[in-house]
């Protein structure tokens, strides 16, 4: 399925220069929606994942459907100051700032095979973080899937040894 065919893409939002990948088209279109979240419950079958780990918040929207349909776990990644039990945080760079983001202490036993999931990988500078969070709580990083990719941004040149899957690349 071309996806891209899903995808609106808004001029100067967030700020002046940018194009905006929206995915709500995507996910307004349940066949595409579902097709879309088959092909990384595929791929994550194919390396034995324990876990889905997704940032908030739409690694939300699409890790959750994919532990739904594989029978195992989501644990979510936040921002600082919005979980409620214990937590591990880390500071990353954003495309548009600094931010921190945080995970549950216990929502990955060590050795557990973990699938980071967002919607998008641009600099790659979330996921970097994602990551870090993941393999201070002793988990590996199985793999790492995106809806999509800004390849423009080198994003990912920070995931450097960890298997990637993109459903789309724009250049």
């Amino acid at each position: 399925m071309d996806y891209k065919e899903h995808i609106a893409i808004v001029e100067n939002w967030p700020k002046e220069g940018v194009q905006f990948k929206d995915i709500t088209p995507l996910m307004d279109n349940g066949p595409a929606f579902k097709a879309a979240v088959d092909d990384i419950v595929t791929y994550a079958k194919k390396r034995d994942i324990d876990i889905v780990v997704g940032p908030e918040a739409r690694g939300f929207i699409v890790g959750c459907p994919v532990s739904y349909a594989l029978e195992i776990g989501f644990a979510p990644i936040r921002k600082k100051g919005k979980l409620p039990r214990e937590t591990i945080e880390v500071d990353y760079g954003l495309e548009y700032g600094q931010n921190i983001l945080a995970i549950h202490k216990d929502a990955i036993k060590p050795g557990q095979r973990v699938l980071i999931i967002d919607d998008l990988l641009a600099t790659g500078g979330t996921i970097e973080a994602t990551i870090d969070l993941v393999e201070q709580l002793g988990g590996e990083v199985a793999g790492c899937a995106f809806l999509i990719e800004l390849q423009y941004l080198n994003g990912r040149d920070k995931l450097e040894g960890y298997d990637v899957l993109t459903l789309m690349q724009y250049e």
